[in-house]
């Protein structure tokens, strides 16, 4: 099935959003002040005997949920144009894709053609855990879409101009010419909390992006100056399964000592460690709060991850001279309040108080804390984003 979408709707824009077994979708609708989101939805475990596929309108009322057979992202976005067809949706008049690193010669959200694609593949080897998806679901959506004008929206624009001091890497320069250095990522994240503040948008300003996937940004004056994850999203912080930032001494010693090669490294930096590899049996804080009263390694785990993100947010705030605000985000940062409470434990000499071990719905700052939390609204990013470059084009 290979519906067309005409370029008639100009301000209706399909954002894709794809992880290695997964791919999250928003259809939106576009103004400049504004972006109302008229269905979402996600199809998890592609490859995987219980893959499922989901669709919810714009209250968060269920239109579609089953559990498929889904072999690849392409057929994905089949179902997608599908589900859209079948409903009568608005035709869209662009398809934007989150990239999670674009290499060392794409920084800016940017049309798509054979050279971006072209691009994409040499940069690979910066991020083989997500743009080998991104890619397969921008080739499916250009020729199932193939009348629609196709943006990628990466990661790392947000903190490309980052400052030489905190961009650049303490290796020689010969290898710097090459594009190794630090890049940074969940910048979609970070620019839909920037644009949610607004006119609140304080000078100094922490954003922690929690999920499977971790990291924390200074802002200074809406601007990224610092963040945890370096040349690849493998750096920074404790994750769900990444290491974040490890003494390479350990990696030599591995190769030299354990005669591991780089495939087997790969695979424990990027899928064994983490909560996984501190608990030794899973990296979703849910469970391992379910078992840490009983579990040490589980409690450990947890210990160990909110101690390394309140290490880096007090790195942030040395950078920014202080701190006027931290915002959590991500799925540990919006809802397990208490992370939140135990990485802001020490943290009160900065003014960061202990109330949020409240819960929040949406964007709740507490009176007399620097705390807020703000759901990331990467998808509603990268529709913005698609429709302005798509609306450039044209004109």
């Amino acid at each position: 099935m290979s519906p067309a979408i005409r370029s008639d709707a100009t301000r209706t824009i399909l954002a894709l959003n794809s992880g290695s077994s997964s791919l999250k979708f928003g259809l939106y609708r576009i103004w400049p002040s504004k972006t109302e989101m008229l269905v979402s939805g996600e199809a998890e475990a592609i490859g995987e005997p219980d893959a499922t596929f989901h669709v919810i309108d714009a209250q968060g009322r269920p239109l579609q949920s089953e559990a498929i057979p889904i072999d690849n992202q392409g057929d994905v976005v089949a179902r997608i144009g599908k589900f859209l067809v079948d409903g009568k949706f608005p035709i869209a008049a662009a398809v934007g894709h989150r990239v999670v690193h674009g290499g060392p010669t794409l920084l800016q959200h940017c049309l798509i053609d054979d050279a971006v694609v072209s691009q994409l593949e040499k940069a690979i080897p910066f991020a083989p855990l997500h743009i080998p998806s991104a890619l397969a679901v921008i080739r499916f959506a250009r020729a199932n879409f193939h009348n629609c004008p196709q943006v990628a929206c990466f990661d790392t624009s947000f903190h490309a101009d980052l400052p030489d001091v905190a961009s650049t890497l303490p290796i020689p320069k010969e290898l710097r010419s090459r594009g190794i250095r630090r890049y940074g990522f969940h910048g979609l994240s970070c620019e839909s909390i920037v644009r949610q503040l607004k006119a609140d948008l304080p000078e100094r300003l922490i954003i922690a992006h929690l999920g499977n996937g971790a990291s924390v940004t200074a802002v200074q004056s809406g601007k990224s100056v610092d963040t945890s994850m370096g040349l690849t999203p493998t750096g920074g912080v404790i994750m769900g399964t990444r290491t974040g930032d490890l003494d390479p001494g350990v990696l030599v010693y591995l190769i030299r000592e354990k005669k591991l090669d780089v495939t087997e490294l790969e695979e424990l930096v990027d899928h064994r460690s983490g909560l996984l590899g501190i608990s030794g049996f899973d990296s979703d804080m849910r469970r391992l709060h379910e078992v840490a009263l009983s579990n040490d390694d589980a409690r450990l785990a947890i210990e160990m991850f909110c101690y390394s993100v309140r290490k880096q947010i007090a790195a942030m705030i040395a950078v920014l001279g202080g701190v006027d605000m931290v915002v959590f985000t991500g799925g540990i940062g919006e809802n397990d309040e208490v992370a939140r409470a135990m990485i802001c434990e020490g943290l009160s000499w900065a003014g960061i108080g202990q109330a949020e071990t409240r819960s929040w719905t949406g964007r709740d700052s507490v009176p007399d804390s620097k705390v807020s939390v703000l759901t990331s609204q990467e998808d509603e990013q990268i529709a913005r984003h698609a429709w302005a470059l798509q609306a450039h084009r044209d004109g």
